[in-house]
């Protein structure tokens, strides 16, 4: 009997591309409110718009959002596909019920992945591809915001959004320093690069399976499982500033659980990475810190 393996990179796609409108669906319908937000101002009335319009106008958030999330995604697929380890196509995951209305996208390695500097570059091609997507997304949509007076106070309940370092530095370049009191009532495609971060930051942790993970682990070895237990222990800190953190805390201790602190092993693990990939892991470094939110969402009390 002659032993036949599956042949690499075959998907059910009609799964992928239901997952994909279902997340366009979710994904613009967050879009138009954002949009209708957008029209009318921080504490102000929206004018009467059709149905269709919000929807229509609900793809500057959708779409700038899905552009970076399937990018990022996409990366990691071009990468396996270069190097010939077996990958699914993305995964994307619609959830109506959050503000994002995605919890993301992903795709299933679906084989070992053999040497350090494989496992690197499929690692870093994700936050990278999604990166350059993200940047100007956010600059055009800062461009496309306007500045509005705040109410004073703030009505409790109201939502809050964190400030990444990149997007201060748009805010800056683009609008100077703002006024008191006033603040920049953002374009839905601003939301939507602002979200591209948030995964982009979250994505970069150095912990477990997710790309910082498989960074840190091709430059330190075996002492990346130090730096996952760092960066367990900064999230549950940040829990006590935000509680925005502690969702992803618990899905950060839920991993180690299951995966085990020690990163899954490539046969050269001890030889180091080259002088070009490790300009690359710092640049993933930088990627993170110009990504990074102490407290993403807030609430005014």
């Amino acid at each position: 009997m002659v032993w036949q393996s599956r042949p690499k990179f075959q998907d059910r796609v009609w799964v992928n591309v239901v997952l994909l409108l279902l997340t366009i669906a979710t994904t613009t319908d967050i879009g138009r409110a954002y949009y209708a937000g957008f029209v009318a101002g921080f504490g102000g009335t929206a004018p009467a718009m059709s149905a269709v319009s919000l929807i229509v106008h609900g793809f500057w958030y959708s779409g700038t959002v899905l552009a970076i999330l399937g990018c990022h995604e996409l990366g990691h697929y071009i990468a396996c596909r270069y190097y010939d380890v077996d990958a699914s196509l993305p995964f994307f995951l619609p959830f109506p019920f959050i503000i994002s209305g995605t919890l993301g996208a992903f795709i299933r390695i679906r084989e070992p992945v053999p040497q350090k500097r494989i496992l690197f570059d499929i690692g870093i091609a994700g936050p990278i591809a999604g990166f350059l997507v993200a940047v100007p997304a956010l600059f055009i949509g800062i461009a496309m915001s306007n500045l509005v007076r705040l109410p004073d106070p703030l009505p409790p309940g109201t939502l809050m959004f964190g400030e990444p370092l990149i997007y201060k530095i748009a805010s800056r370049l683009l609008w100077g320093t703002l006024p008191s009191g006033y603040d920049l009532n953002l374009h839905p495609m601003a939301f939507g690069a602002w979200f591209g971060l948030l995964a982009t930051a979250l994505n970069l942790f150095p912990v477990s399976q997710l790309d910082g993970g498989h960074i840190s682990y091709a430059v330190l070895g075996r002492k990346s499982s130090y730096v996952t237990l760092a960066a367990i222990g900064v999230g549950i800190a940040l829990s006590f500033l935000a509680r925005s953190w502690i969702v992803w805390s618990v899905l950060m201790i839920i991993m180690l659980s299951v995966i085990g602190r020690h990163h899954p092993p490539v046969f050269d693990e001890e030889i180091p990475l080259d002088r070009a990939r490790l300009w690359l892991a710092l640049f993933a470094l930088v990627m993170f810190i110009l990504c990074f939110m102490p407290v993403p969402l807030d609430f005014i009390r």
